[in-house]
């Protein structure tokens, strides 16, 4: 056998420590899992009706046709990485509703799934003046509720898989990782229905596409844009859905042309590369922005103004109102929204019983 010289050894331990020093949380978990069954769960998000049941149905190979989705629904996958050998799982939720029930995020995101837990969230491209409201919303109550069980790990320890990969830390060669803030757990956005949004203004697509790479830069997030009329986004993004759920090898193929479906993974793209806001015809020193994700609300509110919010708040509900008011109905309606807390109540507990045992 011949002799190994301590020179090449001292190349061999050097290379593995460049090479461990640049991997990121995700890949270094998967590589520990590499002989081990695996658990981790997706939750889906997103623009009401924005398609997010399509992209799961594609993830997980159903020939359905995708149906609304009522409140917060469950699902799982089984994928066998050799013959004879464990499975391993992935747990799918999906929230719907759009930003209506952003509350009930505390049921997928547990403490004892959040180690292994990937954020999905669909927007719908084609409608860009509440695209910016479903963003923020559903991103602050999901990363809000992941820093509270990471606060409640502080206290009681390590969650039941004995791993505790939040909060999410990237690498040190990352792109601008001083300049960006992390979202706390890996995270997918996903504009849906580029059908309709590549009939759009060409400046206007420009400014949704820009938009959402700094977005998806700023949370060191990945980005795609998808069709359900088109094979080959949907087969894209069921290659970035089973990246997260399985921890398969990340698609690597960029574009950021905005006359085409963006697909940027993370850790893909820099600030330099997205370059400033597009803004032709507004003077950024007169927006008063507080941060650079203030900056970018602002000019994309400028092209794309949001729905009149305030009118939206005010608007009554009629069975609130005195003048409509009917005793009898009153009393019984009282009564069924106990129940439907209670039922709420109920369903939350089986729901997470089931997460636990699928």
């Amino acid at each position: 056998m011949p002799k190994i010289s301590s020179d090449t050894l001292w190349d061999i331990a050097a290379a593995e420590v460049r090479s461990r020093e640049s991997r990121t949380d995700e890949e270094e978990e998967d590589e520990d899992d590499a002989h081990f069954p695996t658990q981790r769960t997706v939750f889906f998000m997103g623009s009401k009706a924005g398609g997010k049941t399509t992209i799961l149905l594609r993830f997980l190979d159903r020939d359905e046709t995708a149906k609304p989705t009522l409140a917060l629904e469950y699902t799982f996958g089984r994928r066998a990485r050799g013959h004879n050998t464990p499975k391993d799982i992935a747990h799918l939720w999906e929230l719907g509703g759009g930003m209506s029930l952003s509350d009930l995020v505390q049921i997928p995101i547990t403490a004892d799934n959040v180690s292994s837990l990937s954020v999905v969230l669909v927007l719908d491209l084609s409608k860009p003046n509440v695209l910016w409201e479903t963003m923020e919303k559903l991103l602050d109550s999901a990363r809000s509720h992941v820093e509270k069980v990471c606060a409640s790990h502080q206290k009681t320890g390590e969650s039941r898989s004995g791993k505790q990969r939040v909060p999410r830390v990237l690498h040190k060669d990352y792109p601008d990782r001083e300049l960006i803030s992390p979202f706390p757990v890996p995270l997918l956005i996903v504009g849906s229905k580029f059908d309709i949004f590549q009939d759009f203004d060409s400046e206007k697509r420009k400014v949704i596409c820009k938009t959402l790479r700094f977005i998806a830069h700023f949370y060191g997030a990945s980005l795609i844009f998808t069709s359900s009329k088109s094979e080959a986004t949907m087969s894209k993004s069921r290659s970035f859905v089973n990246q997260l759920a399985f921890g398969t090898e990340r698609p690597k193929s960029i574009s950021t042309d905005p006359s085409k479906p963006l697909a940027v993974p993370a850790g893909f793209d820099s600030l330099s590369q997205i370059g400033p806001p597009v803004t032709s015809d507004v003077d950024i020193g007169t927006l008063h922005a507080r941060n650079p994700i203030d900056l970018w609300k602002k000019v994309f509110e400028r092209v794309f103004p949001p729905e009149n919010i305030k009118e939206r708040k005010e608007l009554k509900d009629p069975a609130k109102d005195p003048q409509y008011s009917e005793p009898l109905i009153d009393s019984i309606r009282a009564q069924k929204d106990q129940e439907l807390e209670q039922y709420k109540r109920e369903q939350a507990k089986s729901w997470k019983s089931l997460a636990l045992d699928p």
